[in-house]
């Protein structure tokens, strides 16, 4: 009986320890992405990049839309998706001349519901580049960027190349 119980109190204590592992190693994970946004519960997308005209989204009944017609979903997805973008280390604005950086002006700024996310250049070594959030600024992967949106067809062009 008595082995029972003990049995029984050094399965209760893993359980225990197991669970709060599992709630620091989640709280750890989300420490570790550019926002502390859900990219499903995103509803508003505003985003810029640097030579082109800004544009605005928002999702009704489960779809993007520009206001006017719906939208590359796949586009929208993907800006959603870099809310939760894995950062590999955080460093205070301070720490940087922002014009060197590319964050003066930004490169492209995406904002999700009100979160203001502005992307840099490429950082000089390894392939990441910066993203501020806030007084924050961020290392990313490289391909942590809004795309441009897709074109009908490209411009005609005046010269030839020859």
């Amino acid at each position: 009986m008595r082995s029972r119980v003990l049995g029984l109190a050094a399965l209760i204590v893993l359980i225990g320890a197991v669970v709060w592992q599992w709630h620091a190693d989640d709280a750890d994970a989300r420490a570790h992405l550019l926002t502390s946004l859900d990219p499903d519960a995103v509803s508003h997308i505003d985003v810029a990049l640097k030579g082109l005209p800004a544009q605005r989204f928002d999702r009704r009944d489960g779809h993007w839309s520009d206001g006017e017609a719906t939208v590359d979903e796949g586009r929208a997805g993907e800006l959603v998706m870099l809310a939760a973008t894995p950062v590999s280390a955080w460093r205070p604005v301070s720490d940087f001349d922002l014009a060197k950086i590319g964050l003066s002006p930004p490169v492209a700024v995406l904002v999700l519901d009100g979160t203001r996310i502005e992307f840099g250049e490429m950082a000089a070594l390894r392939k990441q580049r910066y993203a501020r959030v806030g007084d924050r600024v961020a290392i990313v992967p490289a391909q942590a960027l809004p795309r441009a949106p897709r074109t009908a067809s490209l411009p005609a062009s005046s010269s030839t190349v020859h």
